[in-house]
């Protein structure tokens, strides 16, 4: 089964929005966790406009399935990663400026540096995952840096699965098999909603795990977190 974990971004950025403490993060989490979902990510940003460093520390107390801290592998997000210490760390080249992630690593020519901070990693038992485009020479180079998985950025999937999703999962597929050929776990996410995200998973059955937030928390604002959670959980089966 290809596991759920939920972005809480969102309702950090709910929270900062009016300041205070609500919506709470960390209940949030507790509560999705009982819904079912089978992982927390956060993406902490150096500007923590959503998600703050406090959160991680106090998320690290209370997650019980995987805990999976995203972002761009400055030495402030290494600190905290190595703190928390949490099952995995998903590796993110987001500039400081941007509003979303809107790019993966281009693997080859980051060699030297993401090989580093892997190591770093995973000298302390932390999984590691490399954000990539679904482009075969980003596949092969993320499996020469000594990552465990890459996650497949899923923009432009969600784009064209209107107009063709035949056409737009073609890429996809073929990464996807030369990961799984490379000995590479596979994770996906961006974009992904309830709208898309079956088919997803219908055409790359080893998928190991999907990262959904902005969707997930916004169709959640209609029917609650517990019926999303549990329709995104039978969309994966």
């Amino acid at each position: 089964m290809i596991r759920l974990s939920v972005n809480i971004n969102k309702i950090a950025t709910l929270r900062n929005a009016r300041g205070g403490n609500t919506p709470n993060v960390v209940e949030a989490a507790k509560r999705l966790e009982s819904f079912g979902a089978q992982g927390i990510t956060v993406h902490p940003r150096p500007d923590e406009r959503h998600i703050r460093y406090a959160d991680v520390r106090d998320l690290t107390k209370v997650v019980t399935t995987e805990f999976n801290i995203e972002g761009n592998p400055n030495q402030k997000f290494i600190d905290l990663v190595l703190e928390a210490k949490p099952a995995q760390v998903t590796l993110v080249p987001d500039a400081e400026d941007v509003l979303t992630s809107n790019a993966g690593w281009d693997t080859i020519k980051n060699k030297e540096f993401l090989t580093e901070v892997i190591s770093k990693f995973k000298a302390h038992g932390i999984r590691t995952s490399i954000f990539v485009d679904p482009n075969i020479e980003m596949i092969q180079g993320a499996a020469e840096v000594g990552t465990d998985r890459i996650e497949l950025y899923t923009e432009s999937y969600a784009q064209g699965y209107t107009e063709d999703k035949i056409k737009a999962i073609q890429p996809y597929i073929i990464c996807a098999e030369e990961a799984k050929r490379l000995g590479l776990g596979i994770n996906a996410g961006h974009d992904l909603s309830l709208d898309n995200i079956e088919f997803f998973a219908h055409k790359i059955p080893f998928l190991d795990e999907v990262s959904i937030g902005h969707a997930l928390i916004s169709e959640a604002l209609y029917d609650g977190l517990q019926p999303v959670v549990n329709a995104y959980l039978k969309k994966l089966s």
